[in-house]
């Protein structure tokens, strides 16, 4: 990655309906060669798609929560992974480094649906313990920005 290949990323990152013009002209090439470099990003594995950001309290979800999941010895961690994805109220999940095993971003309506979910959570055969940290409130979130 070049910095071209940098500046349209963030252009991209900031407005994805950007087309292959209005990204020319930004970073000073052709719109053909512009739609060219998106090309190899895409294929590259750098750009891995495009979407709507939506606004979670404006689809009611108005309780985020991180949920730190410890698992239980004689399990295995993608079977628990296989579980959580078909929760609809898990966004995020990661595998971390320390005393959890993952880490979940739960999304819910109100307390009470989160009371739902964790205990949802505890009934999958290999979590063992969980640790939720309740979110007050988001400075920012998905800023992911070129090296």
């Amino acid at each position: 990655m070049d910095d071209i290949d940098r500046q349209i990323v963030e252009a991209l990152r900031t407005n994805a309906r950007s087309t292959y013009a209005e990204l020319g002209r930004l970073v000073g090439l052709s719109p053909p060669a512009a739609h060219e470099r998106v090309g190899k990003l895409e294929s590259g594995g750098i750009i891995t798609g495009y979407h709507a950001s939506v606004e979670p309290t404006a689809l009611g979800l108005g309780v985020s929560a991180l949920v730190g999941i410890l698992l239980s010895d004689d399990h295995e961690a993608e079977d628990v992974v296989a579980a959580l994805h078909d929760l609809p109220e898990i966004e995020d999940c990661w595998f971390v480094a320390g005393e959890e095993t993952l880490v979940i971003k739960v999304r819910v309506p109100d307390v009470d649906s989160l009371e739902k979910s964790l205990g949802a959570l505890r009934r999958i055969r290999g979590i063992s313990r969980t640790r939720t940290t309740v979110v007050l409130s988001t400075r920012w979130e998905n800023q992911v920005r070129p090296a």
